[in-house]
C-alpha cells in the first residue's frame, strides 16, 4: 500500500480527554474551537478532535466506579454504527451526525478529528444488527475473543471480506460527516494479549483500505502505546502516527522517561510517518477525572517537553482547556522558533543520554539551520558542558529566551536549572 500525503508535517492541534475524560459537549468543542481560530491557528494549529465515548449516553455519570461505565447505552444507526449522542451533541439528531459539528469547525478554518475504538459495538453483535452491503449480521464478523482490557464497548472485527465492508462502511460515514483525522484506540498495542501485543495488525490494514476508498484524506493516528519497534515498518506503510508511550501525564518520571523512548524512534520519523510522544498536559486539565489542576510540570519541564516534542518530531495534540490557558502556556505554544523544528525536514540526532544529561541536534537541510537543545534531566541545576564536531565559535541564539552564546573550539557550556533545557539556533 503506497503511504498517504494527508499529514507532510506533524499534525498540530487540540484534543478533549485531558481536560474532560469522556464528557466533553458540542459546546465545548465549539469553544476550543473558537480559541485555537484565534489565538493558534496562525502558528499551525488546526485539528481539533473529541475523544472517547462521544457516543455514549450518560458517560462520566459514574466517575467514582467507572471511567467506562459497562453495558452503557450506546447511541448506534442501523447498520451498527456508532453516532454522537444527542443529549451531549444536539447538532447530530435527525441522522446528522457530526457533520454539523465538522461544518462549524471547517467555518473557522481548522480540521475536525474523532476518537473510534476499533472494532463493531458488542451491543450490534448480541442484537445481531445489519451490516450495510452485506446480508450478514453484526455477530458475523465481530470476534468475541477479541477485546479491550479497560474499555467494554466493542469486539474486534474478524479479518474477511464482510468485516472490510463494514470498516468501509464507516469510513464512508466518516467522510459524509467531514471527519480530517480518526485517532484509533486498543491498536497500536493491544496489551490485552501480552504474546501477540500487535494482534490486531489486520484492522490497522483494514482501516487504512477503508480510509483509501473513502475519497477523503484522513489521518490516522493509531493508540495506545508503546508501539513496537519491530513493527516500525508496518506503522510507517498503513498509518500517519502512532504512540510511542502509553498515556502520557504530568509526571517528570514520564518526561525523563521519554528520551529514551525518542532516542529508539529518532529514525522512524518522515513526512506523513510520526512516533506519537502523546499529548500535551499543559494548562488546566483533568476535569474529567475529577482531578481538576494546573499542570504538574514546573515551566522548566514544560520548556523541556515542548523543545523535546518539537525537535523529535512528534505530533502535537494540547488537552488543556484552552479558553482556560495563561499568558505563560499560551507563550509555549505560540514560539515560532521552537515551532520551526516541527518538520520531517529538521531531522533529529541523539548525541548523548545518561541518567543526568541528555544532547540532541537536529538538521534541517532544505533551511540551512542547525540546532542543539541541552536538558538537565537532574533534581538539581547544573553546568551541562558538550563538545560537538564541527562547530568552532559559531554564535548561538536561545530559542526561549533570547539569549546569545557561543562555542569555544567546538565547547559549548551553559548552566541549566533543574529538568530544564536549553535549544539553540547555530549561526554559521
Amino acid at each position: 500500500m503506497n503511504k498517504n500525503d494527508f499529514a507532510p508535517t506533524p499534525p498540530m492541534g487540540w484534543n478533549s480527554y485531558d481536560y474532560y475524560d469522556t464528557t466533553v459537549n458540542e459546546a465545548q468543542v465549539k469553544a476550543n474551537a473558537r480559541y485555537m481560530a484565534e489565538h493558534l491557528k496562525p502558528y499551525g494549529w488546526e485539528y481539533i478532535v473529541v475523544d472517547i465515548q462521544w457516543y455514549a449516553h450518560g458517560a462520566g455519570s459514574r466517575r467514582s466506579e467507572y471511567q467506562y461505565i459497562p453495558f452503557s447505552k450506546l447511541e448506534t444507526d442501523e447498520y451498527s454504527r456508532l453516532f454522537p449522542d444527542p443529549e451531549r451533541f444536539p447538532s447530530s439528531t435527525g441522522g446528522a451526525g457530526f457533520k454539523p459539528l465538522a461544518d462549524f469547525i471547517h467555518g473557522l478554518g481548522l480540521k475536525f478529528g474523532i476518537h473510534i475504538m476499533r472494532g463493531i459495538p458488542r451491543i450490534c453483535a448480541h442484537s445481531h444488527s445489519a451490516l450495510l452491503g452485506t446480508s450478514l449480521t453484526a455477530d458475523e464478523i465481530a470476534d468475541p475473543y477479541s477485546i479491550s482490557r479497560w474499555n467494554p464497548d466493542m469486539y474486534g472485527v474478524k479479518n474477511t471480506r464482510e468485516g472490510q465492508l463494514y470498516y468501509d462502511s464507516l469510513f464512508a460515514l466518516y467522510a459524509s460527516w467531514g471527519v480530517d483525522f480518526v485517532k484509533c484506540d486498543d491498536i497500536c498495542n493491544t496489551n490485552m494479549y501480552p504474546a501477540n501485543p500487535y494482534s490486531a495488525r489486520h484492522e490497522v490494514e483494514m482501516i487504512a483500505r477503508a480510509i483509501k476508498k473513502c475519497g477523503r484524506p484522513i489521518v490516522l493516528s493509531l493508540s495506545p502505546g508503546p508501539a513496537l519497534i519491530e513493527e516500525a515498518w508496518h506503522y510507517e506503510t498503513y498509518a500517519n502516527m502512532w504512540r510511542i508511550t502509553d498515556d502520557f501525564w504530568d509526571d517528570w518520571e514520564l518526561l525523563k522517561d521519554m528520551f529514551h523512548r525518542c532516542r529508539l524512534w529518532q529514525c522512524h520519523v518522515k513526512p506523513g510517518c510520526y512516533p506519537d510522544c502523546d499529548m500535551l498536559p499543559l494548562g488546566s486539565i483533568g476535569k474529567g477525572f475529577d482531578d481538576l489542576h494546573n499542570t504538574d510540570f514546573t515551566r522548566e519541564e514544560q520548556r523541556t517537553m515542548m523543545t523535546l516534542w518539537c525537535l523529535f518530531g512528534s505530533p502535537l495534540m494540547l488537552g488543556a482547556e484552552m479558553t482556560k490557558l495563561d499568558e505563560f502556556t499560551l507563550s509555549l505554544l505560540t514560539n515560532r522558533e521552537v515551532l520551526d523544528m516541527l518538520t520531517p525536514d529538521c531531522v533529529p540526532r541523539l548525541l548523548w543520554l545518561d541518567e543526568g544529561a541528555s544532547v540532541w541536534t537536529a538538521w534541517n537541510e532544505k533551511r540551512g539551520e542547525k540546532y542543539l537543545a541541552l536538558f538537565n534531566l537532574m533534581d538539581l541545576e547544573s553546568d551541562i558542558s558538550f563538545s560537538v564536531d564541527g562547530f568552532y565559535n559559531n554564535k548561538m541564539r536561545e530559542l526561549w529566551t533570547g539569549e546569545v552564546a557561543s562555542f569555544w573550539n567546538g565547547k559549548i557550556c551553559c548552566h541549566i536549572l533543574p529538568h530544564g533545557c536549553k535549544v539553540y539556533r547555530i549561526e554559521e
